[in-house]
């Protein structure tokens, strides 16, 4: 029934297997790709027609993550997969990237690009296998894209480079990236590291590039087994003619806009020539019309493109190595824990760090089960950044993307959760925007977290390269504009501190870069970078040493773990008290970790005396402060230590004679104790008499020792049976009241006044000479 087609290969020691014709047999292209026990299905359709007007390419790709996969029930309340989740819109651009620029000029067909994790076996990532059933599933469906591309992730460990490491390995290691490309160029990388050098970075990309030729030889092989017929293009039109008519129309007018240095003023001389032109092409068709703005685009990429390559003139005057002017501003912001405005020629964010506690940290839920990020940064694109009208609300794909490019970048320096024990939430608020905003952002939250006094290693700069490549030649451009990024052939963002990278990210919109132009742009990003340090230096250069005022404090303390019960009580009692009276936010972890937090030191000291009270030992002789919880006649229970409560005997309250407790003491009262004992069964007896209930200096015992008492002397034995006689009818108790219990029996032999116990009293009740 089945016409099943399958590729095996080993490929980083473990199998992968690729297979169509089984699953989703509708689908224009569909291939089931596995790795281990991790399954991903990856469909592929796309329209035979093109949309009237249509003039971009519809590409999109969904990357969905079943929880069935891994054996789980997703969380909520609706208990299914929903919208997006942050990784799957992460690997959706992954895959998206570096297969966009894989399909020819002028091809405007809307496609789907569908992948999802069917089965996922803990180790092997499916993020990777994805992109390439992507690649496997566009290859044999038909349509005309000039793949395949191979991909690989590679992890780096006590100098070794690892080919698609588990997430043990990635987190034990320095290195996670991941890199696609054809079999003769790289095409897209994405990067965390920690502060590895340029050598190790382009050595980790070759790595990658060698087995993503693996990948891509093995789809290649299933493709002479099951590809479907190519389908025919139309031949492009001859549009030399009406291209070297716009040309001398409005060619010197692109020229001049392009030496305007201000972007606004440049926009307003390019949208008049894109309007000189539309007017002259009024009387053409609506497809010639189209076909002509477009044109118009391709003018003014080889204006810039040219002036660049040739001139070395880039469109606001600088060489390819400057970078445009910095200012840099720490603590922007009055109220904000930390915060500062970076300003990058016309690109700007204010960038914010907010510190909070453990219950701020961030729940992710995902195949491997919940887990909590104590670290966010998040980043705004508003249309006012650009000059324009559009939406504004949550955040898109872009916005995502860039945000996790930032956080990479920033998370290599981050102390440890030992050493500072905060949630921190990263913002980016792009005010103005002109090329690489998300650069701006790991500056700016470099520079927010140092205001805010996170101890982070090193300070950390990111820079956006760009490439202008024309056959052979070819320029790497430093601080690339927005025009230079839509115009070029490449977006390489490189961040890290002055000991190493930190993250490294490269789109390509060209068929790949060779190991010569990676080399360039490597070694020019990082003197940009050291350059953009040298500027954030002078705005700040140290972490402060000193919380905001507005910020929350938070102390650390280890109680046995056998006494975690203990704090937290019965259904959690005693650390809702704790909470209700101090004021403190309380923590405890697994470990025996408690973390204590507020903007108020006496609150933090006021719980953790509490927890300690509950968790420590008492000791005889030492000095306690409590409260007065019980009065009794004999004395007063006082609670001394949080969970420990002992007894002033009234002999214990003042050195001369209390005649009643309430006289000296109320309940709630703030007293000082001194431990006299503690017995075997632990309980305590206390002394306040001994303590100057002032200062809590231990005072000197003024009170006579009890003289011991005399021995009685011998009565001599008791004669049996006999006590000695009685007075006359009496017991000493004196004569009875009217209506007792009436004349008393006469004694019976033995000596019982009350007469012998019955056999059915209690043996309590019963004398020993019964």
């Amino acid at each position: 029934m089945f016409d099943t087609k399958k590729v095996e290969i080993q490929w980083g020691g473990k199998t992968l297997t690729l297979e169509t014709g089984r699953v989703a047999r509708q689908a224009d292209g569909a291939v089931l790709a596995t790795l281990g026990e991790t399954v991903v299905l990856c469909a592929v359709t796309a329209a035979r027609s093109v949309k009237e007007g249509q003039d971009f390419f519809p590409l999109t790709v969904h990357y969905q993550e079943k929880y069935f996969s891994s054996g789980r029930i997703p969380g909520g309340f609706f208990k299914r997969e929903r919208g997006a989740t942050e990784k799957e819109t992460l690997v959706s651009r992954l895959i998206d990237r570096p297969i966009r620029p894989l399909f020819p000029e002028g091809f405007y067909n809307e496609i789907n690009v569908i992948a999802q994790v069917l089965s996922y076996d803990g180790e092997n990532e499916p993020d990777i296998l994805a992109m390439v059933a992507a690649s496997a599933a566009l290859t044999i469906s038909g349509v005309p894209f000039m793949g395949p591309i191979g991909a690989a992730r590679v992890g780096y460990k006590d100098g070794e480079y690892q080919l698609n490491p588990t997430d043990a390995q990635v987190a034990e290691g320095d290195l996670d990236l991941v890199v696609a490309a054809t079999h003769d160029a790289v095409m897209m990388v994405e990067s965390e590291a920690k502060e590895l050098s340029e050598e190790v970075m382009l050595g980790a990309v070759l790595f990658a590039h060698d087995a993503c030729r693996t990948a891509a030889d093995a789809i290649i092989k299933l493709a002479e087994k099951a590809a479907k017929d190519p389908w025919e293009l139309k031949a492009a039109d001859d549009t030399s003619a009406v291209k070297a008519e716009l040309k001398k129309l409005i060619g010197k007018d692109i020229e001049a806009a392009y030496k305007i240095t201000q972007k606004s003023e440049r926009a307003n001389l390019l949208n008049a020539a894109r309007a000189k032109a539309k007017t002259a092409m009024a009387d053409k068709t609506p497809q010639e019309q189209m076909a002509a703005q477009k044109l118009v685009k391709k003018l003014e990429a080889e204006i810039v493109r040219t002036a660049i390559l040739k001139e070395g003139r880039r469109i606001d005057g600088r060489d390819t190595k400057t970078v445009r002017p910095i200012v840099a501003e720490a603590h922007f912001l009055p109220r904000a824990h930390g915060s500062a405005l970076f300003t990058r020629g016309e690109t700007q964010s204010i960038s914010t760090c907010t510190l909070g506690t453990k219950e701020s940290e961030q729940m992710i839920d995902g195949l491997n089960g919940l887990k909590y990020e104590h670290f966010m940064l998040h980043y705004n694109f508003p249309p006012y950044s650009v000059g324009e009208v559009g939406r504004f609300g949550a955040p898109g794909r872009r916005e995502v993307g860039h945000g996790k490019l930032a956080w990479r970048a920033l998370h290599a320096v981050l102390p440890t959760k030992e050493e500072f024990p905060y949630t921190i939430r990263l913002t980016s608020d792009i005010t103005e925007s002109n090329g690489s905003s998300s650069m701006a952002t790991v500056c700016g939250g470099s520079l927010a977290m140092m205001d805010a006094g996170v101890p982070i290693k090193r300070p950390v700069s990111g820079i956006a390269m760009g490439l202008i490549l024309e056959g052979k030649d070819f320029a790497v451009i430093s601080d690339i504009l927005g025009d230079e990024d839509h115009l070029g052939d490449m977006d390489f963002k490189v961040a890290g501190t002055s000991e190493g990278i930190t993250t490294m990210q490269m789109d390509i919109k060209i068929a790949g870069i060779t190991k010569e132009i990676f080399e360039t742009a490597l070694l020019q990003a990082k003197d940009g970078r050291a350059h953009i340090l040298g500027e954030m230096a002078k705005a700040l250069d140290h972490t402060r040493t000193e919380l905001s005022a507005h910020a929350p404090r938070i102390e650390t303390i280890q109680v046995p773990k056998d006494k975690i019960r203990d704090v937290i009580g019965t259904g959690g009692k005693v650390i809702r008290e704790i909470v209700a009276t101090t004021g403190a936010k309380v923590d405890i972890d697994d470990d025996g970790t408690v973390k204590i937090s507020s903007s108020e030191p006496e609150k933090i000291e006021a719980a953790k005396n509490w927890i300690i009270g509950i968790t420590a030992e008492a000791e005889v002789g030492k000095i306690y402060t409590g409260k007065v919880v019980n009065l009794v006649d004999f004395g007063a229970f006082v609670n001394f230590m949080g969970g420990k409560d002992g007894l002033v005997h009234v002999s214990e309250i003042k050195n001369e004679r209390v005649e009643k407790v309430a006289d000296a003491l109320t309940e709630g009262q703030e007293v000082k104790v001194k431990v006299l004992e503690i017995d075997q069964r632990g309980k305590v007896r206390l002394s306040m008499r001994v303590v100057d209930q002032e200062t809590g200096e231990e005072l000197e015992d003024t009170r006579p020792a009890r003289e011991p008492r005399e021995p009685r002397g011998d009565r001599g034995p008791r004669r049996d049976g006999d006590r000695g006689p009685r007075r006359d009818g009496d017991r000493g108790r004196g004569p009875r009241r009217d209506g007792d219990r009436g004349p008393r029996r006469e004694r019976s032999e033995g000596g019982n006044d009350d007469g012998p116990a019955p056999e059915f009293a209690p043996a309590f009740l019963k004398r020993d000479d019964d």
